[in-house]
């Protein structure tokens, strides 16, 4: 620990320039920074709630998804504890607080001793539970030292960071020792968990928990778009797109909407500080647009054929995907391990995604071998969308596999609370 910490005060005095100018120049660094440094936000207590805590750890947007129906099943059978969550980003921190509720919701400590004691002396958890694989060494120390016991669910070793945790496994296997219970998402996982340290009698498959998130209710751009869409209209969600893939969906669109005059787009960036550098794409492309922002507080009037409506906002993506006639799941044709597929899934839609998915391979590979979803390199996206917008028998067949997977899949937040249980002492059985 002393050389662990060491080595953060060496990366962050190295770093601070870069650091200092981002917490002065951008919001994304700036919010959140004072709980991040330990200090503990008064609204955790404002309620005077004094049940034992369960803590769970969501990074992002994703992982606060994924635990959605955790949170609501703990909840329901440990109504003895209060489960409060904390995030790492911005938005996953804004999707939190708004299906959690603010006063159960904070930013996570930076991986200092005095900022995660802070956090564990104030909370005092009964449980630390993380979500997926945000192993952090002085956390996951200081829970040791504090007799906390720390349960990983939702688990996975992804295939870029399965060869540095393996590089490093006689320190990981000291850190790792420790944890009480990890539920891995796939067989594979289970293995490479193992192969890193965890003892063989703690890590066990649970399923992904993603396969059992399903829509609660339908986002207000949902509402406006189905009211704005003509029956019988085809509509192109392309959700999660990142840098490099807007730029190639834009140039394909003419010859889309050439071949569908009736086509319309929805595309929403994967990441929020990106919307205005994507509306200046559009802009500049000469294709007819809106912003959801815009286009909602103006009225939500008509949603023009052969038009692109960018959604700039949050959480709303998966509702959206309800609507779609095809969807196109993004970070995959460049080299970003892909998104989320089971988002469109859910609701039977037609799925292409780019080549690259190796944070998503145990969902892919499943789809894939049900025939319920493509899989297209960059240079005959165009055309594999085109296909699938106008073959509606090869687009249903595809989009039925889906749902199929979808469903044959779930049931692993039922697993996971009931691995929790004995660790929850007082709870519904």
């Amino acid at each position: 620990m002393f050389l662990y910490s060491f080595a953060w005060i060496v990366a962050i005095v190295v770093s601070a320039p870069w650091w200092l100018w981002k917490i002065a120049t951008t919001n994304k660094y700036r919010e959140g920074l004072a709980e991040r440094l330990g200090r503990i936000p008064a609204r955790l207590f404002s309620s005077g709630d004094t049940r034992p805590v369960v803590w769970i750890h969501a990074v992002s947007v994703g992982e606060v998804i994924a635990v959605s129906g955790l949170v609501k099943e703990l909840r329901a059978r440990a109504p003895n504890y209060r489960v409060v969550v904390s995030t790492t980003t911005r938005t996953g921190q804004a999707v939190a607080r708004e299906r959690f509720g603010p006063g159960d919701v904070f930013y996570y400590p930076l991986d200092f001793g005095w900022a995660v004691r802070a956090y564990l002396r104030a909370l005092q958890p009964h449980l630390f539970m993380l979500a997926e694989t945000e192993f952090w060494p002085r956390m996951l120390s200081e829970c040791r030292r504090s007799g906390i016991p720390v349960a990983v669910v939702n688990a996975r070793i992804s295939d870029r960071s399965y060869p540095r945790y393996l590089r490093l496994r006689a320190l990981w296997r000291g850190i790792l020792r420790n944890l009480a219970v990890v539920l891995a998402q796939s067989d594979e996982d289970v293995l490479r968990l193992r192969a890193i340290g965890v003892p063989d009698d703690r890590v066990r498959l649970g399923g992904n928990l993603k396969y059992d998130v399903r829509v609660a209710s339908e986002a207000a751009a949902t509402e406006s778009i189905r009211a704005a869409l003509p029956p019988g209209a085809k509509l192109l969600v392309c959700g999660s797109v990142i840098e490099g893939e807007e730029r190639m969906l834009v140039e394909a669109w003419p010859d889309l909407v050439a071949a569908e005059p009736e086509l319309r787009m929805v595309l929403a960036p994967r990441h929020p500080e990106r919307f205005a550098s994507v509306a200046g794409l559009l802009e500049r492309s000469g294709i007819r647009w809106v912003r959801r922002s815009q286009w909602m507080a103006s009225g939500a009037g008509k949603f023009d054929p052969g038009s692109i409506l960018l959604l700039d906002s949050i959480g709303e993506l998966a509702s959206v995907y309800s609507l779609a006639t095809l969807a196109f799941v993004g970070g995959s044709l460049v080299a970003a391990g892909g998104h989320n597929p089971l988002e469109p899934a859910q609701f039977g839609v037609p799925i292409i995604m780019g080549p690259h998915y190796e944070n998503f391979r145990e969902i892919v590979e499943k789809l894939r071998a049900r025939h319920a979803l493509r899989i297209v390199q960059a240079d005959a996206l165009a055309s594999s969308l085109l296909e699938l917008l106008q073959n509606d028998a090869l687009a249903a067949s595809i989009g039925a596999q889906a749902d199929e997977v979808f469903a044959a899949e779930a049931g692993a937040t039922r697993r996971t609370v009931e691995a929790l249980l004995p660790w929850l002492p007082g709870a519904v059985t």
